[in-house]
């Protein structure tokens, strides 16, 4: 699920957190394609440019996050100068949490 707005601010230093991130979504503080989204399951697209409302880009806890959050960016995403453009889908091997699918599979083929 890296495709989830909430999911790509966190790996973009906007969040420290997965959940601060999609408290920051659910708050209507990110924009997508220039339009606002308050749902943290929205999923992106390829060509999506996801950016900082005009209130979060004031607010103190962004703005240590941004100074303070040492990530590097996932291959599937491009940086722009305050903003991030989706340029290609996720692949398995971006996904930086452990996963072990053979558990997934066997929980729910129960």
């Amino acid at each position: 699920h890296e495709r989830l707005v909430g999911s790509e601010m966190c790996i973009r230093d906007r969040g420290s957190t997965r959940p601060q991130a999609r408290q920051f979504v659910n708050h209507g503080l990110i924009l997508v394609d220039g339009k606002r989204v308050d749902i943290a399951s929205f999923r992106v697209k390829r060509g999506h440019v996801i950016s900082l409302s005009p209130k979060a880009k004031e607010m103190i806890q962004i703005q240590h996050n941004i100074d303070t959050l040492d990530r590097s960016l996932v291959g599937w995403l491009e940086a722009g100068e305050k903003q991030v453009t989706v340029r290609d889908l996720p692949q398995r091997e971006h996904i930086d949490i452990p996963v072990r699918e053979q558990l997934i599979v066997e929980l729910y083929s129960k």
